[in-house]
């Protein structure tokens, strides 16, 4: 017997296909995409605009497909990082960042990440495999916050541009008014900088960008991001010069700043002489440590320093607040303690 297929994480269009291979009406994939995005249903079942013959039919062959989390680890100031499984026995991780009026939540695209960045937990696991659009979106659908949710991030697991076609789709569901109907502005994208994808991102979405830099010298920046080797942030803010980030759309460059590594006044210098001409922001984050790092953090009156002295130069800078640490709310930390725990389960039960 075939395994059902998932309905939750179909665009408009495939769901139309559905539709029209089941032999329902046409107006049946508009009922389908707002049981799924808007009701946030559970179950076929539920769809009860659509008659009862059609709902078997479409049981035969499909499910919605969302799954509960594995748990949940709640921070001090009211970060919770969820734990979901993959369909392929992986596990992601999502983080609910409340925030006075604002309520982000950090998205997965991939279980564990191909991109190697010294200073990330996740890049130690390396890829397990992209995540689904119906994996992607799961997140957000079953957080237990939804509701407040003003904000999304595809900063969690995972380099989303190494995930281009599930990521597109995803964003479709989520700003389209047959879907979520989010605002493209209340969404952004990391990526440390997949080159030959960017293009077509920023073509095929209106999402804001977030690039991530952390070092302007290439030589310097391919000891902590091997990425740096296939394609240069040189080449990667050659492409942000050809697109405009004056109006509704935004650049943002994250920045983790490592003590004695690239906090000094030369990066200053490079990091304005390789933005020229870029509208953009940057983002000083304070490195979260994981276990066997030799990286640590400047002290806050350095980060404040660094930070003056961009704004002075004229290039927009910000530190973003730490949250979760004590949760262990950097990407990848949990997920790779609970990984680590059912390989050692799963070979207890063979011994």
């Amino acid at each position: 017997m075939q395994p059902l297929s998932p309905l939750f994480g179909l665009t408009l269009s495939e769901l139309s296909t559905v539709v029209a291979e089941l032999g329902l009406p046409r107006f049946a994939a508009r009922q389908l995409a707002r049981w799924l995005y808007q009701k946030r249903v559970a179950s076929i079942d539920a769809m009860t605009d659509i008659s009862a013959a059609n709902r078997e039919r479409l049981k035969e062959r499909y499910t919605v497909g969302r799954t509960e989390n594995h748990g949940v680890s709640t921070s001090q100031d009211g970060t919770k990082k969820y734990l979901f499984a993959t369909s392929e026995g992986a596990f992601i991780e999502s983080a609910y960042i409340p925030d006075g009026e604002r309520a982000t939540l950090c998205v997965s695209s991939q279980a564990g990440c191909r991109m190697g960045c010294r200073f990330c937990a996740t890049g130690r696991q390396g890829l397990q495999h992209s995540l689904s659009t119906t994996e992607i979106l799961n997140q957000v659908a079953s957080l237990p916050e939804f509701e407040h949710l003003t904000n999304l991030v595809f900063m969690g697991m995972g380099e989303p541009l190494d995930n281009l076609d599930n990521l597109l789709r995803a964003l479709e569901i989520l700003t389209s008014e047959w879907g979520f109907g989010w605002s493209p502005t209340r969404i952004t994208v990391s990526t440390a900088g997949v080159a030959k994808a960017l293009g077509r991102f920023l073509e095929e979405s209106k999402v804001h960008l977030a690039v991530s830099l952390h070092n302007p010298f290439p030589e310097e920046r391919v000891e902590i991001m091997p990425i740096e080797k296939a394609w240069s942030i040189r080449e990667v803010c050659a492409i942000l010069r050809r697109y405009d980030f004056t109006h509704q759309r935004r650049v943002s460059f994250e920045y983790i700043l490592l003590k004695g590594m690239n906090d000094s006044p030369r990066h200053i210098k490079e990091l304005c002489r390789l933005l020229d001409g870029i509208k953009c922001r940057i983002n000083l984050i304070r490195f979260h440590k994981i276990p066997s790092s030799p990286y640590f953090s400047p002290e806050a009156e350095a980060m404040i320093r660094f930070r003056d002295t961009l704004t002075a130069k004229g290039i927009q800078t910000t530190i973003r607040a730490s949250r979760g640490e004590d949760i262990q709310a950097a990407c990848g930390l949990l997920s790779t303690e609970k990984a680590g725990t059912a390989a050692a389960n799963k070979h207890d039960e063979h011994l």
